[in-house]
């Protein structure tokens, strides 16, 4: 449940990470089915409003929330990408499944106070919410113009393998088989 770094913008959808995981976890025995309700463009604000619809729909075990980076970059208010983000891992909570928080980081030019304040939403919540955390999804790829498209914000093909790896190992503990 995410924005453009998961729905696979400018790509085909099966080069996206989400399509590699669902492989992955086919090829390792697990029985899940990935749906990939992301949508390029989301804002926490979006996902607070489509989540509980996708909850219902879906009935999903296990939810990895993907949010905020069109937040970050449109400047909008901390408080307000914080509470859609604590919203939606409660909903998520309530309707039996298990939530995955995958963190987002901003650039720098936001400047330390806004940008500093960005990066603990997620921490914060981690801790709060006592739920599992990939501190930064982007982690070794977003500085890397090898595995960066051309507006420096979504990875490439080359990249998305690199995504799942940063991933896998915060996620696999929570699978089941």
């Amino acid at each position: 449940f995410g924005d453009s770094l998961s729905a696979a913008y400018g790509l085909q959808a099966e080069q996206g990470w989400v399509t590699q995981l669902q492989r992955r976890l086919q090829s390792q025995g697990y029985g899940y089915r990935v749906v990939n309700a992301s949508v390029s463009g989301e804002t926490t604000s979006g996902g607070r409003n489509r989540i509980e619809r996708a909850l219902a729909q879906h009935k999903p075990r296990l939810v990895l929330l993907e949010l905020g980076a069109n937040d970050g970059l449109r400047g909008l208010p901390v408080k307000e990408t914080r509470d859609n983000l604590a919203f939606m891992m409660d909903a998520i909570r309530r309707s039996g499944a298990r939530v995955l928080l995958l963190g987002i980081r901003i650039p720098p030019n936001y400047g330390p106070q806004y940008t500093q304040a960005f990066e603990q939403i997620y921490a914060g919540l981690a801790k709060e919410k006592k739920a599992p955390l990939l501190p930064f999804l982007l982690e070794g790829i977003a500085l890397d113009e090898r595995f960066m498209q051309p507006d420096g914000l979504h990875p490439n093909a080359q990249g998305q393998p690199l995504v799942l790896a940063n991933v896998w190992p915060v996620l696999k503990p929570l699978l089941e088989r």
